[in-house]
């Protein structure tokens, strides 16, 4: 199962460098699930980016304070909450969508381009199923302080 964690591991930090390498100066290559995420639901709290992306709060902060001086999102506070801030796409963002998106899609088909449909359809059903159980695994342990 280690196997299993440590290929991941490599091919998300390779498409992180992949999308650095194709992006502009000014936005990241982390800063790519971001843009998918606040275009996909645009208004959600910093919280709901954090559980989202698998990130922890001050991550998230401190990604969404770096787009909004870059101008890609307009964070504000919540009206019938001010401790949560919402965040939406500015019209910089949703430019960039596009070229977010296409990225991605390049990555993704030339890593799988060897492999069969059915072995791509067996692989990504496996890891949603793998996904589903690690997201039930650490919202189950959220908040818990080892000893």
């Amino acid at each position: 199962m280690s196997k299993i964690m440590k290929d991941m591991n490599i091919i998300s930090r390779c498409q992180l460098s992949y999308r650095s390498e194709m992006t502009s100066n000014e936005l990241l290559g982390c800063h790519h699930p971001f843009v998918l995420a606040i275009c996909r639901k645009p208004g959600m709290t910093q919280d709901e980016i954090s559980r989202e992306l698998c990130l922890n709060k001050s991550t998230v902060a401190r990604a969404l304070i770096q787009l909004e001086e870059k101008g890609y999102v307009k964070r504000e506070s919540k009206p019938d909450d001010k401790r949560s801030v919402i965040v939406f796409p500015t019209d910089k963002m949703t430019q960039i969508l596009p070229t977010v998106k296409k990225i991605a899609d390049n990555f993704n088909e030339m890593i799988s381009c060897d492999i069969s449909e059915n072995e791509l359809e067996i692989f990504v059903s496996v890891l949603e199923k793998m996904s589903e159980k690690a997201r039930k695994i650490t919202q189950k342990t959220e908040g818990v302080v080892e000893k």
